[in-house]
């Protein structure tokens, strides 16, 4: 035979011999991936893990779509072997009575803010509600889980004798100054009013004049029909929108350094948390991170289309905070701050607070690009001031 011919056929048998040896080791590798699962018994599924949480808003709250976003996030990423199941405020306990319900157990866990159990301490309105020195809630979340805000918060909670374990997520927009019955141009326009807020921005805008009543969102409409409240504030366009602020009031006021950087806390009874496992643990700690970020798009996203809609179909007149109410909402906190700092720890926590502030918005502020000055360049006159 010719060598040309000899290649050619040594060329045509070695795919099937390759085929061959390849179904051989193949068939080995099968046996012994058989002899191997009959060598271990089978395991069982562990039984899912069920947390039952309720929020602290009412069922239209744009809120409630936020906190199904940290559910959604944990349910998926524990492959089902961890559920939390949501519930609305109401359904078992108050807005103003969650923390109560998860510290005894009533409820494994809730979706609110801090500021709602301040009645236990002013210094919970410092996670999310306290003075401005130029930071917003971005800020304020980085002061919380990189400049030891996280610390000082379990610090209060082990001094209060709560028996929860909680997370933040959310960096809340600017709060409006909020909805009233005529255009508010100087802070002598709000002077005795009776006016609706929470936290320590009840202290500021009493110490501004108003007469203050504090309400969960959804007593906010009732209590304006029975004339309980003649103006008020919640939070942002889309709540507002969705429990009929427009119903009530034509005159919108954007701005404020009353909540200005505000954000959600979640909370677990702590005796269940720590039943978990790490892995459990992990996830409702880094789920609140990863909702943090989609609660914040969404924002963006409803919040602006609202504000267009309460303009446009509501006819609702929006207009922007005058510059002398905020002078006068920062003088107001230099003389809240004087007299809470006499609260020792009130003192620690604001000092920590205030000193991260000042580095990062230094920073932010310093470094920023003019987004007023971009604005009015290509939509020029919508602004207004």
């Amino acid at each position: 035979m010719a060598e040309a011919e000899k290649k050619t056929v040594q060329k045509q048998k070695t795919p099937k011999s390759s085929r061959r040896n390849f179904m051989k080791t193949a068939a080995v590798a099968a046996g012994a991936a058989g002899a191997a699962t009959l060598g271990f018994p089978n395991v069982a599924r562990a039984k899912t893990v069920r947390l039952k949480m309720q929020g602290a808003w009412g069922s239209k709250s744009v809120f409630n779509t936020m906190a199904k976003q940290y559910v959604t996030r944990v349910n998926e990423m524990s492959g089902g072997s961890l559920k939390i199941d949501y519930l609305v405020s109401g359904a078992v306990v108050k807005a103003f009575r969650v923390q109560d319900a998860v510290h005894k157990g009533i409820l494994d866990a809730g979706h609110q803010v801090s500021v709602y159990w301040y009645g236990k301490s002013k210094v919970a309105s410092l996670f999310g509600t306290g003075p401005v020195f130029g930071q917003n809630a971005h800020h304020t979340l980085a002061w919380m889980y990189n400049g030891g805000g996280l610390e000082l918060y379990n610090e209060l909670i082990a001094n209060l004798g709560l028996n929860t374990v909680g997370f933040f997520c959310m960096p809340m927009p600017t709060q409006p100054l909020g909805w009233f019955k005529k255009k508010i141009n100087s802070s002598k326009d709000m002077v005795g009013l009776k006016y609706r807020t929470v936290g320590l921005a009840a202290d500021l805008m009493q110490r501004m004049g108003l007469k203050v009543t504090q309400l969960p969102g959804g007593e906010i409409v009732p209590a304006l029909e029975r004339g309980v409240i003649e103006a008020f504030e919640y939070n942002n366009p889309t709540a507002d929108k969705d429990f009929g602020a427009h119903d009530v009031s034509k005159i919108y006021m954007m701005g404020s350094y009353h909540q200005a950087a505000e954000f959600f806390e979640i909370i677990f009874n702590k005796t269940t948390f720590n039943k978990l496992s790490k892995e459990h643990r992990a996830i409702l700690r880094y789920s609140a991170e990863a909702a943090s970020s989609a609660n914040l798009w969404m924002a963006y996203d409803q919040y602006s289309k609202d504000l267009q809609w309460l303009k446009k179909v509501a006819k609702v007149n929006v207009y922007r905070t005058p510059q002398g109410i905020m002078n006068d909402q920062l003088k107001a906190w230099d003389e809240i701050i004087v007299d809470l700092e006499k609260d020792p720890f009130f003192k620690k926590v604001l000092k920590s607070q205030k000193e991260f502030s000042h580095r990062a918005a230094y920073y932010e502020i310093l470094n920023a690009a003019d987004y007023k000055l971009a604005f009015e360049h290509y939509f020029p006159g919508e602004l207004g001031f």
